[in-house]
């Protein structure tokens, strides 16, 4: 449902897009700094945000995760994912599922933000930089 809905209210760009969702409720998928910045982002313009983390933590910087956990207006569900994007021509709302208890539970909303899988644009330097496993260049301290 969240490849149907692309344009219709599901997103990958929170700074491209979320003007359209001021005074509104949204939902950003994702765990990591881009999620986290893009919620943080998000909270300022939008009534609500809720965060769906899959795991019980975030991978985001300890910075980046107390910023998120300041904002009033985020809510973190932990252990979290998507089941169904619900409405049939634009985003009406999100039924997330548990996936530790497997509980459901629907919210209304009118955007989903998805900051989850993205590659770094590295390939050029493949061999040439140290890279980590998922194409991240390594950098040394206090170098950048």
């Amino acid at each position: 449902s969240e490849q149907r809905l692309r344009g219709g209210g599901v997103s990958a760009c929170a700074v491209c897009d979320g003007f359209f969702y001021k005074g509104q409720d949204v939902a950003i998928v994702g765990a990591g700094d881009t999620a986290a910045e893009e919620a943080s982002y998000l909270a300022n313009i939008c009534n609500n945000v809720t965060m769906l983390v899959r795991r019980d933590e975030m991978r985001a910087s300890k910075a980046m995760q107390h910023r998120v956990n300041s904002i009033s207006n985020i809510t973190v569900k932990y252990n979290t994912e998507v089941d169904e994007v619900l409405g049939e021509q634009v985003v009406e709302g999100l039924r997330m599922v548990n996936n530790q208890t497997k509980e459901k539970e629907e919210i209304a909303i009118t955007g989903l933000f998805i900051a989850i899988g993205h590659k770094p644009n590295t390939d050029i330097f493949k061999g040439q930089l140290d890279m980590d496993e998922t194409g991240y260049l390594i950098t040394e301290r206090k170098s950048t």
